[in-house]
């Protein structure tokens, strides 16, 4: 098949999953189109039977801001007609799933999927201005997915839409070789290491990171990684110094290879307000680092409490320290919960079953 996949270019679940799915199905013999505003991070180096088309809008003076969905539209109608695409898969809702509508309009023998990955849905979407067209985009779509159960009944119930929607989770793959010396210069002199991956939206809520952090560093000596950038990052840093403990937490930025750090890591923290799936999380348990998270959305899911890591409720910075305090100290048990977590990831959200799927799903819609 010739499959056109439309994403972000960001460090966020969606772009990794469709830029993943894209090499998985190239892996297979596909013919692979990646269209983005710029590359994702994670398609690096010569990839054979993957294409990518950057998306550009250019400016026009009567315009004050350039339309992308527009220029989007019209960039997967050009593609989809010079290289005789069959599918459009659009990562999102807004603006993707919209722009492949357009291009099907341009060149109506094509068929669009759309994959819902969560604010598009719980954000977005429920804005009353984009409300109609993400319900639109979610009706005419030939075929729709959703990474979670809990994402695909926010939808139903959110836009009132009476239509089959799949549930096909996010993969991980199995981890690469160990770094040997990367918890040497990731936490310098610390017994154990503490680790947090996220765009520091709000949503992220990195201040309960911090104030998880600040209550296991007085029983346990640790360190705490935090990975990743966003709008939330200089207020906790501002936390780390007001509270005197700056010299303990390392903020990397955005990493590529969050493998080496995940490889060095003891326990993973993901306190958010909502997750539709748990990206972060599912990689973390890949690599055997049991997870503490909220149980909200598609996390529970995801994350078997007390077997995998511990879900409690949003905010509950005491429990989730206090159960951060205990898998540091029981060595086995955090090891037991590393390895079930690891099978957990290796089987359930193995990259085989899930890409097997995504074809047999563009199967149905291409015969229909």
């Amino acid at each position: 098949m010739r499959i056109g996949i439309s994403c972000y270019s960001t460090f966020g679940g969606s772009g990794v999953v469709a830029t993943e799915v894209g090499k998985a199905l190239a892996a297979r013999g596909h013919e692979i189109h990646i269209l983005s505003p710029s590359l994702p991070p994670r398609l690096v180096g010569f990839e054979d039977r993957i294409n990518f088309h950057e998306v550009r809008a250019s400016p026009y003076p009567l315009f004050e801001d350039a339309p992308y969905s527009i220029a989007l539209g019209s960039k997967m109608a050009d593609v989809a007609d010079h290289y005789g695409l069959d599918i459009l898969h659009a990562h999102y809702a807004i603006p993707h799933a919209m722009a492949a509508l357009l291009a099907r309009m341009a060149i109506p023998r094509l068929k669009v999927v759309t994959t819902l990955h969560g604010t598009d849905i719980t954000v977005v979407g429920s804005d009353p201005s984009y409300l109609p067209m993400v319900r639109m985009a979610i009706r005419e779509s030939d075929g729709v997915t959703a990474v979670s159960e809990y994402l695909r009944q926010e939808t139903l119930s959110t836009f009132g839409v009476d239509r089959a929607i799949d549930v096909i989770g996010n993969f991980v793959e199995p981890p690469g070789p160990e770094h040997p010396d990367c918890r040497a210069w990731l936490a310098p002199k610390a017994a154990f290491v503490l680790t947090h991956i996220s765009n520091f939206r709000p949503v992220k809520r990195v201040l309960d990171v911090l104030k998880i952090f600040e209550r296991v560093r007085t029983e346990v000596p640790t360190r705490l990684v935090m990975v990743g950038d966003g709008p939330d990052r200089l207020e906790a840093e501002a936390y780390c110094r007001d509270h005197g403990f700056a010299s303990e937490v390392r903020f990397t930025g955005k990493q590529l290879d969050i493998g080496t750090v995940l490889n060095c890591s003891d326990l993973f923290l993901l306190p958010s307000a909502t997750e539709s799936f748990g990206l972060a999380a599912l990689e973390a348990m890949g690599h055997r680092v049991p997870v503490i998270t909220s149980r909200v959305g598609g996390l529970p899911e995801v994350v078997r409490h007390g077997i995998d890591g511990y879900l409690e409720p949003v905010g509950d910075v005491a429990a989730m320290a206090a159960h951060a305090v205990q898998l540091l100290r029981d060595e086995p048990l955090r090891l037991r919960m590393g390895s079930s977590a690891r099978e957990r990831a290796l089987t359930t959200f193995a990259e085989g079953p899930i890409v097997d799927q995504y074809e047999a799903l563009y199967r149905r819609v291409l015969v229909r």
